[in-house]
């Protein structure tokens, strides 16, 4: 301790000597642990000569007159024996979070070594970690050293202390702990080992140890890690019976070691939550609410659960952070906090008494990297959400050089710069904290344009791939995928439409089928007709503009806004055939025979349908038959034809079986229960629904889900379940406003059977005015039927005439439930 003050203010031991008014042997022989104890007054004279002041200089007296020879010294108030040179000690992992609060250390009795010694802080209470605290129980119970590694303020500490309390039954040996500081020595270390455990040497841990199971922590090891390998080599070859644990922002160098990745907490994921106890249930949420009520008396109100759960998610699960950003409620409402916070949460700091801030964590393990793995970090950190070893080398494959991609993650990971969750492809994440730290890296260095596109390209390639995916027996999983990849499509989205609308376009004409299955078809079809008419995008190759084309018109009947799309389509569909592309045609094909049926063109739509179907045989589509002979059905119901209807499905869904296409088999069967509703059987179509709707809920397709679950409402409001279809009819207010008209259909049939025939008016009237009932004249001759069906004296002739007038020109059929349900 004397040498490593004496060397922090720059004096040789004559200089000190002279200072202090003692004899340059004396400052030799105390420096190499040659002398006894010094005098008090000596020591105090040391201490005047180094200009020493509290605490610093409560702890050099204590050391010099309290110890034996080359022991450590032991600091009460924070319960570790502790090495400590004066030239400043960075912050620990100990705050906020892991922050150890006083303590003392058990008494020692010198004259019995063998005493049971637990010579550590009393540990905090821990949160989320549950599963940590066993696993690294059951490390430490079987291997010699386990190191826990991972960000400043992450909880190694805590978690450390947690463990070794749990586990002091299991060491009658001892459990104690010393925390490691700058310029310390293996001989330091070593030296605090032997005076935790009440041995005055380290040479006599051997025989403290023998034969008493015997466990050592040892906190902050990254502060000296040559030192602290070489002590714990030492300590693993001449103490069997000692096991370590260790925390550390760095992996231990030395073989052997067991390293345990301390990652923050789980966050909740992306969306609304709007129940607090659901929220806290995630462990990052619980200990940010547990530190804002130490600061704050009023609970959280249930107007601010959303924003709780979005400054939780920008925290990154990171204690420190949580803690940090939970003492800023003593001024702050949360939502000023997310404010204020939200986008530099790396400026928290100031709170803690060593006034470390997250960007200095940070920033200390990001200098721990060489500069091709700072690079490789900067590339990285544009990735906005979760990725996969395949992301990260195709993000990492354009910087210079070669670039071991397994190598730098193995190190990122080992680092705690990269959190690791669960198994599957995309498993890994930059912790949110980390994330920023390096953009700014990048911004820095010049590079965070040329990563952006490299990042909108390789997620255009990624989605172009996938786009052939979303169908077939691959669908799930592609949709799947594409959700966890939202948060870095839309970054990369974002950046292209600005630098790059080629990139842009290609990846939006891309995820039209994603769109569409999300529900997401308003959004997707804006980026389409933006990124189309950006004169910049003029040059793209025509097959990808043909796509997006496609595309929006796709997305534009799913709003009930096809006809402002249909030159789009027709523009798509010549594209196509003057390119010879087959697959394009056939999209095409389909888009218009939907296209033109929503807008009124029958006879247009059914040509269409009919193309389609040849066309698909011809060249042997299976899975573009099946859309085919799913389209057409919709003629033969206008004809009245149920039972060839009934056929042509039969005939979709056996093809779609046999190509294992989960959602058209889904579609086909919803399908099939209208018809059979149509013709009357009832509890066939209620069957046939619940087959289709759990496929449905599987792929998404809120469209095809809206009609399913009318058509079981309407066939138990046909059976006379009124009760029933109402209590369905209600449930369907979860779907929004594209369920309106069929909500509306099944309340007008309810309120008929209850002979509310003013009520049923109302609610037929406002069916037949629904997006449902302009999209397909069945549904609007269907709606008029019901106005007709409720109306008496002359408004009912109105009504009729009404109905004749629509059916004669759509072609379509009156039923004969139609025609019983107008005869009463």
């Amino acid at each position: 301790m004397l040498r490593a003050h004496r060397r922090s203010v720059g004096l040789t031991q004559d200089e000190l000597a002279t200072r202090a008014g003692v004899g340059v042997r004396t400052v030799r022989e105390l420096e190499r642990g040659r002398a006894t104890r010094p005098q008090r007054g000596t020591a105090e004279l040391l201490a005047d000569a180094l200009g020493l002041a509290a605490p610093e200089r409560v702890r050099f007296l204590a050391a010099a007159r309290s110890r034996p020879p080359g022991s450590a010294e032991v600091d009460p108030a924070a319960g570790w024996a502790e090495f400590d040179p004066p030239a400043g000690r960075p912050g620990s992992d100990l705050a906020a979070g892991s922050e150890l609060g006083p303590s003392s250390w058990a008494e020692f009795d010198l004259a019995d070594r063998w005493q049971r010694t637990t010579a550590l802080p009393p540990p905090l209470p821990l949160v989320g970690r549950d599963e940590d605290r066993r696993d690294v129980a059951s490390l430490v119970a079987g291997n010699d050293i386990v190191a826990l590694v991972g960000l400043a303020g992450v909880g190694k500490t805590s978690l450390a202390l947690v463990v070794a309390h749990e586990a002091a039954d299991r060491f009658p040996g001892g459990v104690a702990g010393i925390s490691i500081a700058n310029l310390i020595s293996p001989d330091d270390i070593l030296a605090g080992a032997a005076a935790v455990f009440g041995v005055a040497r380290a040479a006599d841990l051997p025989e403290r140890c023998a034969g008493r199971p015997t466990l050592l922590v040892v906190d902050s090891a990254d502060r000296a890690p040559a030192a602290t390998a070489t002590a714990l080599g030492w300590l693993r070859t001449y103490t069997p019976g000692l096991r370590v644990l260790v925390t550390s922002r760095q992996p231990v160098d030395l073989p052997g070691v067991v390293g345990w990745p301390v990652a923050p907490l789980e966050i909740p994921p992306d969306g609304d939550l709007s129940d607090l106890a659901e929220l806290s249930a995630y462990p990052a949420v619980s200990l940010f609410l547990e530190r804002l009520r130490q600061v704050r008396r009023h609970p959280v109100e249930p107007a601010e659960v959303g924003v709780l759960g979005e400054l939780v998610r920008r925290l990154g699960g990171l204690p420190l952070a949580l803690e940090l950003a939970a003492a800023r409620g003593r001024v702050l409402e949360l939502t000023e906090i997310l404010d204020r916070y939200g986008h530099r949460v790396l400026d928290l700091g100031g709170v803690r008494p060593d006034g470390l801030t997250l960007r200095d964590g940070v920033a200390a393990s990001y200098r721990l990297l060489d500069p091709a793995e700072q690079r490789a970090l900067q590339r990285l950190a544009v990735l906005a959400g979760r990725w996969s070893v395949e992301l990260a080398e195709e993000m990492l494959g354009g910087t210079a050089g070669a670039v071991d991609v397994e190598a730098v993650l193995d190190r990122l990971v080992g680092l705690g710069l990269v959190s690791v969750r669960a198994g599957g492809p995309l498993r890994f994440r930059l912790v949110n904290v980390v994330r920023d730290f390096a953009l700014e890296r990048c911004a820095e260095a010049g590079h965070l344009d040329d990563a952006h596109a490299r990042h909108a390209r390789v997620f255009a390639e990624l989605a172009a791939r996938t786009a052939a995916e979303l169908a077939g027996p691959s669908m799930s999983a592609a949709v799947s995928r594409l959700d966890h990849l939202l948060g870095d499509l839309n970054v990369a989205l974002h950046h292209a439409a600005d630098a790059d609308p080629a990139t842009a376009l290609r990846l939006a004409g891309a995820l039209t089928r994603w769109w569409r299955f999300r529900g997401r078809d308003r959004e997707g079809r804006a980026w389409l007709r933006r990124l189309l008419a950006d004169p910049r995008s003029t040059e793209t190759e025509p097959a990808v503009r043909a796509w997006a084309r496609l595309g929006a018109a796709t997305l534009a009947i799913e709003h009930g806004e096809g006809l402002a799309e249909l030159p789009a389509a027709r523009q798509a569909l010549e594209a196509f055939s003057e390119l010879g592309d087959v697959g394009g045609q056939l999209a095409a094909h389909g888009c218009l025979s939907v296209l033109w049926k929503a807008v009124g063109g029958y006879d247009d739509a059914r040509r269409h349908g009919e193309t389609l179907l040849a066309l698909a045989t011809r060249v042997g589509r299976v899975r573009e038959i099946v859309v085919a002979h799913n389209n057409l059905t919709w003629y033969d119901i206008r004809a009245g034809d149920l039972a060839g209807a009934a056929r042509r499905l039969a005939t979709a869904l056996r093809l779609a079986g046999q190509i294992t296409d989960t959602r058209l088999q889904a579609v086909v069967l919803a399908n099939m229960a209208e018809v059979a509703r149509l013709d009357g059987r009832y509890d066939e179509a209620i069957g046939l629904c619940r087959q289709a709707l759990p496929l449905l809920a599987t792929v998404g397709d809120p469209g095809h889900r809206v009609r399913a679950r009318g058509t079981v409402g309407l066939a138990l409001a046909h059976a006379g379940a009124a009760e029933h279809a109402d209590a369905v009819r209600l449930a369907m207010a979860d779907l929004g406003t594209v369920a309106d008209g069929t909500r509306a259909l099944i309340g007008g049939y309810v309120a008929l059977a209850r002979a509310e025939r003013a009520h049923a008016v109302k609610l037929f009237s406002a069916a037949a005015e629904s997006p449902r009932a302009h999209r397909d004249a069945r549904d609007a001759v269907e709606a008029m039927v019901g106005i007709v069906a409720s109306t008496d004296g002359p408004d009912r002739a109105a009504a009729l005439a009404r109905l004749n007038e629509i059916c004669q020109r759509t072609g379509v059929v009156l039923l004969p439930r139609d025609v019983a349900l107008l005869d009463g």
